[in-house]
């Protein structure tokens, strides 16, 4: 597997290494954007090779910063290994992994095809486990590493009508980093979970939402590059749930403490408004 060796794995910059998955457009390329900034080089991956390569040509011309741009269908099963493959190949090691690349399904769970249901658990679960998987004995070896997984304020949720199993997903990637952390805090490596609430970004637009989000605008909505700062300060400062927004702080807290069943009613009519059927 790539990526396991102990060399710094600098390449000829000197400067560390952040993969980003999903950087072609909202919290990914807003993480891309405050890593280069940070004077980080680069691999950024998505499907969207066009739009990868409009990012990393600004940022390379703002930044002066190296990016390897690798598109890559990330529901493809092992689809990890041919990225760190790539990496491994410029001659260079993850120093910090960003799991970025998700979707949203808003149907009712046997109104959509397998096929996609799968390619959602791929890419927001198995991929995520992958990257932390191959990246992990490096940065062990190295004494150092950061790991950033998004999850949601979803991942606090119970489970209603339309994103089946959007909440259960993005549940796990917060567990996954807690055990993570509890695993490797002590070899070196920061683990952090991310879990925003409404973010304005193109999600809803790939969801088929956006017209309601449209009809319906979040007051309390974050930007990406608001997001983007916090996890990354809160990485930096070893914290691993990380909640952005006191707003949606309160809401984390209610649906932890309060009953479940009073949750899942709450939860369930106002989202109801976001479940498409047929």
């Amino acid at each position: 597997m790539a990526d396991q060796g102990a060399s710094d794995g600098a390449g000829l910059s000197g400067r560390p290494l952040a993969l980003i998955t999903g950087a072609s457009a909202g919290l990914g390329a807003a993480f891309a954007a405050a890593y280069a900034a940070r004077g980080h080089d680069l691999a950024i991956v998505a499907r969207r090779a066009d739009r990868l390569q409009v990012l990393a040509d600004r940022l390379t011309a703002e930044h002066g910063i190296e990016v390897l741009v690798i598109p890559a269908d990330l529901s493809l099963f092992e689809a990890h290994i041919p990225v760190l493959e790539v990496i491994a190949a410029a001659g260079r090691v993850v120093d910090v992994l960003v799991n970025n690349a998700g979707f949203g399904i808003p149907q009712s769970f046997n109104t959509v095809p397998w096929a996609r249901q799968r390619d959602f658990l791929m890419t927001l679960v198995v991929t995520v486990c992958g990257f932390a998987h191959g990246v992990i004995p490096g940065m062990v070896a190295r004494g150092r590493g950061s790991i950033i997984n998004v999850a949601s304020l979803a991942a606090f949720s119970p489970g209603v009508a339309g994103n089946t199993l959007y909440p259960g997903a993005k549940g796990l990637v917060l567990k996954f980093s807690q055990a993570l952390d509890a695993e490797y805090r002590a070899k070196g490596l920061k683990v952090t979970a991310i879990c925003p609430g409404f973010t304005t970004t193109e999600f809803a637009e790939q969801a088929g939402i956006q017209q309601i989000m449209e009809r319906e605008p979040r007051l309390l909505s974050q930007t990406p590059q608001a997001v983007v700062e916090i996890a990354i300060r809160a990485n930096q400062r070893g914290r691993v749930v990380v909640v952005p927004g006191l707003h949606n702080k309160l809401a984390a807290f209610l649906m932890r403490r309060l009953p479940e069943a009073l949750v899942r009613a709450v939860i369930g009519a106002g989202s109801a408004k976001y479940h498409l059927e047929e």
